[in-house]
């Protein structure tokens, strides 16, 4: 089927995105306001951008019109962090993503532990299996009602047991149980089943092509880990 993205509405279009682009990580973001009030949100229009620099970037909606309190407080300060979120995790998540009141501490509701981050003054959820403190690099006004957000990432906190490599930066997400978000309403996936697919040098797909075992090397994903 084919949809014309102006011919539907804002409900249908968002959840055109919601539900293909898959699947997508949680910007648990926890932030503070002027006044250190802190609040915690979880966000799925989040990616990292760049590795050198460091960038990540995430977009926030906004509740009846309104800019969501995790947007406002970034404007305020110009700094936040970002929580990736554990299957242990998931329902704490799911109480900050009620539609609380500004002056609600949604990581109280949660029975988050928080804990002091090294850079910026929003703290970090101690029990994330990482934790990105982030500092606001450019800020983008979409309609109104929508921020989008690149910031670069000055730290990052990881536990223990998935750091293979700390000086090569390897990780086993194994141990960090992460989810991601899926199609609406309510549905998450767990991070697994992966498999390994180094890409061919030119060389190796010009050597493949000579030999005839190039179309062998594509039959592989009707058939291998990618097929399944």
């Amino acid at each position: 089927m084919y949809f014309e993205m102006q011919s539907l509405n804002s409900e249908q279009r968002s959840n055109i995105l919601h539900s293909l682009v898959l699947p997508r990580p949680i910007a648990w973001i926890s932030s503070v306001d002027g006044d250190g009030t802190v609040n915690v949100a979880p966000f799925s229009f989040f990616n990292a951008m760049s590795g050198d620099p460091p960038l990540l970037c995430v977009c926030i909606g906004s509740r009846q019109g309104v800019l969501k309190d995790t947007a406002r407080n970034i404007a305020a300060t110009g700094e936040f962090v970002v929580n990736l979120v554990s299957e242990p995790l998931a329902r704490r998540m799911a109480v900050t993503a009620i539609e609380f009141g500004p002056q609600v501490d949604e990581s109280a509701q949660a029975g988050l532990v928080l804990g002091d981050a090294r850079r910026v003054k929003a703290p970090r959820i101690v029990d994330s299996p990482a934790s990105f403190e982030c500092r606001v690099r450019q800020l983008i006004d979409i309609d109104g009602v929508r921020s989008l957000v690149l910031a670069d990432v000055l730290a990052a906190h990881v536990m223990d047991a998935a750091v293979v490599d700390g000086e090569l930066m390897y990780f086993d997400p194994a141990p960090m149980e992460l989810i991601a978000r899926l199609q609406n309403p309510g549905w998450y996936g767990r991070v697994g089943d992966a498999f390994q697919m180094p890409t061919p040098s030119v060389a190796q797909w010009d050597a493949m092509q000579r030999q005839g075992v190039s179309d062998g090397y594509l039959a592989w994903a009707d058939d291998g880990p990618a097929a399944r």
